[in-house]
């Protein structure tokens, strides 16, 4: 499946909560413009999740949605993380999955998504009985393909090699955490999706709200900040403040050179490395949306793509370190 270099991220729709709220509150008029202007530019692309404002994100995109023709657009939701106070209501076995995707398709108005993820591995259910319920979908219409979210290598790995065992749909997308100051996810889970054909599908592009050309070194956070909330910063990831203030520094010497924003220089720079699918990006506004989509038409040089990559490399953990030595045998992904 084909897919835009660019995925709407729907989080930011139907908000209930401080950790939903601290994106952003989109009404439904507001939801219905954010949307015609993605459609209009292309991006026909939404994701959202049963989790987000518990089940809110998906009853206000499949509203926003409901003028378009089915066919038109490609809608990904995820499953997996608490729904409810119950014991089954978690977790990724046959009995969740079933009642997760039926809630979805009501909220959403729609008999079938395009990409159903799991939003985390669940190591107290079986692979096995997820993928059989995962297969089951695809073969009933439910679900045109399946994907992942936030696994390690070996969750990952397992698990095609499970589908392949049985003939089962195998995980196309793996949806990962992937910025200019969260490199992470090229140590391993890039060689692998490389190897085994699995595109990735980045969240939170802009480090989690860093990356937005708004947070300088000796200045306070914007008011809007959703960095200004305790919820939503524990929840993510946390890197330097000094080599934050680096990166931030390199993207600004290109926003100089190419008279592009900090924000659409980050994106650009993760749409042209290995295994990227499409970038998700959200938008508190349609100034925002409007920016975020002016990171596509166009290319970093290479010798811009080398500043900030030299201004956002990290020490390696273990066993990366040691085998980036010996290039020969384990060359970096290209």
């Amino acid at each position: 499946m084909k897919v835009p270099e660019l995925c709407f991220g729907a989080g930011t729709l139907g908000t209930s909560g401080e950790f939903f709220e601290a994106w952003a509150k989109t009404s439904e008029a507001e939801a219905d413009r954010v949307v015609g202007i993605c459609m209009d530019a292309g991006l026909n692309f939404f994701d959202t999740a049963d989790v987000y404002s518990t089940g809110g994100s998906e009853v206000a995109l499949g509203k926003a949605l409901a003028k378009y023709k089915r066919e038109d657009v490609l809608i990904s939701t995820k499953c997996t993380f608490r729904f409810g106070p119950g014991p089954n209501n978690v977790g990724s076995s046959r009995y969740h999955l079933i009642q997760s995707l039926e809630g979805s398709l009501k909220r959403l108005g729609t008999d079938y998504v395009d990409v159903y993820h799991l939003h985390g591995f669940d190591a107290t259910t079986p692979v096995e009985e997820t993928l059989n319920t995962l297969d089951k979908f695809v073969r009933e219409g439910k679900v045109r393909y399946i994907a992942c979210s936030n696994f390690s290598g070996w969750h990952l790995m397992k698990s095609l090699s499970v589908s392949e065992r049985y003939g089962w749909a195998r995980y196309v997308g793996h949806q990962v955490y992937y910025s200019l100051i969260g490199r992470d996810y090229e140590w391993e889970l890039m060689p692998l999706a490389l190897d085994e054909g699995v595109g990735a599908l980045v969240w939170s592009p802009l480090g989690w709200g860093r990356l937005t050309g708004k947070i300088r070194r000796g200045q306070p956070l914007p008011k809007d900040s959703r960095l200004n909330s305790k919820v939503v910063v524990e929840g993510g990831p946390k890197p330097d403040e000094e080599y934050l203030y680096k990166v931030v520094d390199a993207l600004d010497e290109v926003a100089a050179e190419t008279g592009k924003t900090v924000p659409q220089i980050a994106l650009n720079w993760l749409l042209q490395r290995p295994t990227i699918s499409t970038l998700i990006v959200g938008a508190r506004n349609e100034e925002q949306l409007k920016s975020n989509l002016g990171a596509v038409g166009w290319k970093l040089s290479a010798e811009q793509i080398a500043k900030l990559d030299a201004a956002s490399e990290v020490p390696l953990a273990y066993p990366y370190w040691h085998q980036r030595q010996f290039g020969e045998r384990n060359p970096k992904p290209v």
